[in-house]
C-alpha cells in the first residue's frame, strides 16, 4: 500500500481501448477506438451534454508511453492509489487490448501502482454498442489447463513491485463470478500456484450489483471480498421517477434519463460498511454514445452532487482499518459511458478536485 497521507484506498478502473487493434477494425471500421463513439455522440434532448470533450489529455492513444505517464501523474496528483486495468483473456490464451498494460509492466513506466480486473464476458448486446444480441468474442471457459494459463500469465504484474495488495496479497477482481462454470477451481487453483511461486497469496475480489442475493454465494466460492456496484439501485427509491423517464422514453424517443443529484444519494448503503464489502464512486454516467436513444443519462452530474456522493462513501469506509478502506471508481476513463475522471472541456479537474477533498479528508 502507497503511503502518500492519504485516508481512502481510491482505485480507478482504467480502460485500455484507446488504440487501434486488427479485431475493432474488423468489427466496426479501420481505426476504431472509444473515440469513435465519444466523437459522433450527439445531444438527445435539450440540455443534453453531447459530446463531451477531453481537455489536458486530448484524444489519446495509448500506444504512446508519454500519454500512460500523464494519466498516472494525473490520478497521482489527486490522491488515487493506482489504476485497475480491465484485463481480457477469452479463454486458450485468447486476449485482446493487452498491449497497453503490457508496455507499462514491462517498461516499468509509468512509476505507478496497478492492479488487474478481469472482464470475464462475451462481447455481445447492448452493452457493447451493438443493435442486435449477435457476438463479437464468446468468452470461454476451457478448463484446468487455461485456468493455469492464465495463472502465469499474470504471474509477472503480481509479481512486480507497484502491483497493488490487500494484506500482502495482490488484488485480483472477477468481473462475473457466476459466469464461470469453475470460479472456485480458479481460486483455489492460483492461491495454490501463487504460493508454489513465492507469493503470500492472491486477495480475490468478486464484483455484484445484488449484494444481499449473491453475498453468501460469492464467498463460499472463496472471494476474499465484493466490490457492489449499485449504478440502478435509485429504481428501488425513486420510482415515480423511474416511471416518468420510462415513459419519456417511449412516447418522445428519449433516452432514459435520471437526475444525477437524486440517483447519486443511492450508490452507497450501510452495507458497504462491512469489512471485506467495497464501495463503489460513481462520478457520472452516460451510455448513449454507444447505445443512443436506448442508453441510462444521469442528467446534471455536477461536481457539488458527487461531492455529497463521497459524502456517502466517506460515511461507510470511516471506521475500516485503513488496509481495507477501498472504493473502486468507476471510472478513470470511460469516455463512451459519459463515466469519467479525466478532464473535460466543461468541468476541467473539478470531479478530481472533490474527490482529492475526500481521499486526504476523512478521519
Amino acid at each position: 500500500m502507497t503511503n502518500n497521507g492519504a485516508k481512502i484506498r481510491a482505485l480507478a478502473f482504467y480502460l485500455p481501448q484507446f488504440h487501434p487493434i486488427p479485431e475493432n477494425d474488423r468489427w466496426w471500421s479501420k481505426g476504431f477506438t472509444e473515440w469513435t463513439n465519444v466523437g459522433k455522440a450527439k445531444p438527445l434532448f435539450r440540455n443534453h451534454y453531447q459530446p463531451k470533450v477531453p481537455a489536458d489529455l486530448g484524444y489519446y492513444d495509448l500506444r504512446v508511453e508519454e500519454t500512460r505517464i500523464a494519466q498516472a501523474e494525473l490520478a497521482r496528483q489527486y490522491g488515487i492509489e493506482g489504476f485497475c486495468y480491465w484485463h481480457y483473456w477469452f479463454g486458450n490464451g485468447r486476449q485482446l487490448l493487452e498491449r497497453p498494460f503490457n508496455e507499462v509492466l514491462a517498461s516499468g513506466k509509468p512509476d505507478f501502482p496497478f492492479c488487474l480486473a478481469w472482464a470475464n464476458e462475451s462481447w455481445r448486446g447492448f452493452f457493447h454498442g451493438l443493435k442486435s444480441n449477435d457476438t463479437l468474442i464468446d468468452q470461454l471457459y476451457p478448463g484446468q489447463a487455461d485456468i493455469e494459463a492464465h495463472f502465469y500469465e499474470v504471474l509477472p504484474a503480481f509479481t512486480d513491485k507497484r502491483y497493488i495488495c490487500v494484506d500482502g496479497k495482490p488484488l485480483f477482481m472477477i468481473y462475473h463470478p457466476f459466469d464461470g462454470p469453475d470460479t472456485k477451481q480458479l481460486i483455489d487453483t492460483w492461491r495454490d500456484l501463487a504460493q508454489k511461486n513465492g507469493l503470500k497469496g492472491i486477495f480475490f475480489v468478486g464484483q455484484t450489483y445484488d449484494l444481499a442475493l449473491e453475498r453468501e454465494k460469492i464467498y463460499n466460492m472463496g472471494f476474499d471480498a465484493i466490490s457492489v456496484v449499485r449504478l440502478y439501485n435509485f429504481e428501488n427509491h425513486i420510482q415515480s421517477d423511474v416511471r416518468m423517464a420510462r415513459w419519456k422514453q417511449k412516447i418522445f424517443k428519449r433516452p432514459y434519463v435520471v437526475e444525477y443529484k437524486k440517483a447519486c444519494r443511492f450508490f452507497v448503503t450501510d452495507e458497504e460498511k462491512e469489512l471485506n464489502v467495497i464501495p463503489t464512486i460513481i462520478p457520472n454516467w452516460d451510455h448513449t454514445p454507444r447505445t443512443g436513444r436506448r442508453g441510462l443519462v444521469l442528467n446534471n452530474a455536477e461536481p457539488e452532487y458527487f461531492d455529497l456522493h463521497l459524502c456517502d462513501v466517506d460515511n461507510v469506509l470511516r471506521d475500516k482499518p485503513l488496509e481495507h478502506r477501498i472504493a473502486f471508481i468507476k471510472s478513470w476513463n470511460e469516455w463512451a459511458e459519459g463515466n469519467y475522471l479525466e478532464p473535460d472541456l466543461r468541468y476541467g479537474t473539478r470531479y478530481l478536485e472533490t474527490l482529492k477533498k475526500h481521499i486526504y479528508g476523512l478521519e
